[in-house]
């Protein structure tokens, strides 16, 4: 890359926060909701729909207009939905919640990477809300993280698990275990999607989510096939199941606690058990331009979720599996292109315990 061509690549970096700031708060102000309803508007008639001075929401126009995202006409200075139009409302939506994610989980958050990564803790949590711990302990206790970041994975959760499920393998009658499986919709979501005769599904995460884990199973009318286990990962995984489910959650951890966790679901399962993972993932090539991951989630679990952790490679994700005794029998990546607004591929890993 020459000079200029670096120098350019860094200009680039420098007005990331203000473009972001810029698309969302036309999102924000109702712009393109306006346009949507309502083509070939000018700046005078959107700011009167939005309560805003003309002059504002003209300087805000500029941006989407040199992206294509907007047109402008310049012989009656009307504006109208650009590449927008082209995109579903739902599935601009979808990107939406990532945009509200990012801004409210992460900005105020990711001011203090430096120091987290200094200390291996999220800095950014104390800094702005006096709360010493990760973001997964913050979301019980902060109502606006909370409501952010759980639509966002709300969304990720329902992109992802069919696709997940189409591609893992849960032999009729088994005994699956859904490690951290939260508040057990997982467990529902597997049990609705693989049913068969005699298989049983087991949440298993930190006792204080029994109650509502337990009340989910009853309001889904699958309390007879699906149970709750209380306790920690890092202590120890329930023996006695034919497979087990790990997902949305090696993520959040390094190599040291992934290797820990994996070696303790080696030592829960009988030779012959299965192990499914769903994780997101970098390219091989990280130079590869098609996926953002790396663009975001450093910065996203350094820095605003866990002060460690972060995706890896799908290859570094089998050598990890293998180390802990288990056979890789199938690994898939996502594709992108399946799914508009995913910022990150995510891949799936099968393996066979073998000893």
């Amino acid at each position: 890359m020459t000079a200029a061509a670096t120098f350019t690549r860094l200009r680039e970096f420098m007005v990331g926060p203000t473009r972001f700031a810029i698309l969302v708060s036309c999102f924000e102000l109702g712009i393109v909701d306006a346009l949507r309803d309502k083509p070939r508007q000018t700046a005078a008639q959107l700011a009167e729909a939005v309560g805003a001075k003309p002059d504002a929401v003209e300087q805000l126009l500029h941006l989407p207009v040199k992206e294509g995202f907007l047109t402008q006409d310049t012989r009656t200075g009307s504006y109208s939905l650009g590449s927008f139009a082209g995109i579903p409302k739902a599935h601009l939506d979808q990107v939406l919640v990532v945009l509200d994610m990012i801004k409210v989980v992460m900005l105020r958050q990711v001011f203090h990477l430096t120091e987290s990564v200094r200390s291996g803790t999220v800095v950014g949590l104390d800094e702005v809300y006096g709360f010493q711990g990760n973001l997964y302990e913050a979301v019980g206790e902060h109502k606006d993280l909370r409501e952010s970041w759980a639509t966002m994975m709300d969304g990720v959760t329902a992109q992802l698990d069919p696709w997940f499920f189409r591609n893992v393998h849960i032999p009729a009658g088994s005994r699956v275990l859904d490690l951290a499986g939260n508040t057990g919709l997982g467990a529902i979501l597997t049990y609705r999607t693989k049913a068969s005769p005699g298989l049983r599904v087991t949440t298993f995460d930190l006792p204080e989510k029994e109650e509502e884990c337990l009340e989910n199973f009853r309001e889904h009318g699958v309390e007879e096939h699906c149970s709750f286990i209380g306790g920690d990962v890092f202590d120890s995984v329930p023996a006695g199941h034919d497979v087990v489910l790990v997902k949305h959650f090696l993520d959040m951890f390094d190599k040291d606690d992934v290797v820990r966790i994996l070696s303790k679901v080696s030592e829960a399962l009988e030779v012959g058990g299965r192990l499914n993972i769903l994780v997101p993932i970098y390219p091989d090539d990280v130079t590869d331009a098609t996926s953002a991951g790396v663009d975001i989630f450093p910065a996203y679990f350094l820095a605003c979720a866990m002060g460690q952790g972060g995706p890896q490679k799908l290859s570094t994700y089998r050598s990890w599996v293998e180390e802990c005794g288990f056979k890789v029998t199938k690994s898939v990546a996502q594709d992108l292109s399946t799914m508009p607004g995913t910022l990150i591929s995510h891949g799936i890993v099968c393996a066979t315990k073998i000893a």
